[in-house]
């Protein structure tokens, strides 16, 4: 039995989904997810999302659809979170190739279900930007949800629309994201988070990391993003919710605009108008910064003065957690500093973790600090 997960916005959709397939369907034959290779420029210093040419022993599974297996390699520059994925999960990563728009994906999507012959599709999107219309102001990444749904709404085939963790990517207002959707699907455990877990140590995705830490029952306010945008961890946080394809499509502004492109750059265009911005562009002005700023090197005691000084303002705002991602960019370190840093405070602060979140609230008596 082969099934079918299309990761809505790549990264950590991908963890999600494999999350969704061993929540539903156990230790049988696990599902193809198809999904972007587009990560965060901590990871991937290359702007927007990569191709089929950015990757070394790439593996084919169809005329236009090839699996990124533990063996590949993103070529430099470039990097990728999926070759580890692949290495650390037993599902097939099959990737989005978005150079040619929301047809070739589509004609991708097609590939791949006359070559698997699924039991079921499924479009999983964690915090549910996907149902945005594309003029909000909190909305921020709208492009590869809108992607995705544009070419899952063309394919002959049933495809079910899943969206998890309602409101923890911080696009829409929670009450927005709620009003839209449907039937309870499941409600994440921490039985469910187990096989991600290990991922969630090193991946930086930080909707995903809510999405498991309240299925562990974690509860709070979370600060996320360079921004320090503060997000609900609630009974919510954990479930997942049905929501009628076309629907989203009907609302999806920025979706039914690029339903016939057939490259990237059109996309990017159709999405400015849409939106006022392309996310894409967002990346290459960060990009650009963070070349030109001076490497720092990550020294203890004062990374630790400066973490208590965060904490105690962060507490006085009401936040109760925060990401890795998230200390590594207040505590103004490079990005290949975060597992350095989340070592040094798992070494010195181990009762502050609360997987895969940092505590502010539980603080305990530990070891002097370096």
């Amino acid at each position: 039995m082969t099934r079918l997960i299309v990761a809505a916005g790549g990264g950590g959709d991908a963890v999600a989904a494999a999350m969704l397939d061993a929540a539903l369907y156990g230790d049988q034959d696990r599902a193809v997810i198809l999904t972007y290779s587009w990560d965060r420029l901590l990871v991937d210093p290359t702007p927007g999302p990569r191709n089929p040419s950015d990757f070394t022993r790439l593996e084919p599974l169809t005329p236009s659809v090839w699996s990124v297996s533990a063996e590949a390699r993103p070529i430099a520059p470039a990097g990728s979170t999926l070759p580890r994925l692949a290495a650390e999960l037993p599902h097939t990563f099959a990737l989005i190739d978005p150079r040619h728009g929301a047809e070739g994906i589509t004609r991708q999507l097609e590939e791949l279900v006359r070559h698997l012959e699924p039991t079921s599709i499924d479009l999983l999107d964690v915090g549910g930007d996907i149902l945005a219309r594309g003029d909000e102001p909190t909305l921020k990444s709208p492009l590869a949800d809108a992607l995705t749904l544009a070419a899952c709404c063309q394919v002959n085939a049933p495809i079910r629309l899943l969206v998890a963790g309602p409101g923890l990517d911080g696009e829409l207002p929670i009450d927005r994201v709620h009003s839209l959707l449907g039937p309870l699907v499941h409600t994440f455990t921490e039985r469910d988070t187990e096989q991600v877990d290990p991922i969630l140590e090193w991946h930086p995705s930080e909707a995903t990391g809510m999405l498991a830490a309240t299925a562990r029952g974690v509860r709070g306010i979370c600060e996320v993003r360079d921004a320090g945008l503060p997000i609900p961890l609630t009974d919510e946080g954990p479930t997942v919710h049905e929501v009628d394809l076309d629907d989203a499509l009907s609302r999806n502004e920025l979706a039914r605009a690029i339903l016939s492109t057939t490259t990237l750059d059109e996309v990017e265009t159709l999405s400015r108008e849409v939106c006022g911005y392309s996310e894409i562009d967002y990346e290459r002005n960060k990009a650009a910064w963070l070349k030109d700023q001076p490497a720092e090197t990550l020294d203890p005691t004062t990374v630790l003065s400066q973490l208590d000084q965060f904490e105690n303002m962060a507490r006085s705002r009401g936040i109760t957690h925060t990401t890795f991602r998230h200390l590594t960019e207040v505590l103004d370190l490079p990005g290949s500093q975060r597992e350095a840093l989340r070592s040094l405070l798992m070494e010195t602060r181990p009762e502050q973790y609360a997987a895969p979140l940092w505590d502010l609230i539980t603080i305990e008596a530990g070891p002097p600090s370096p």
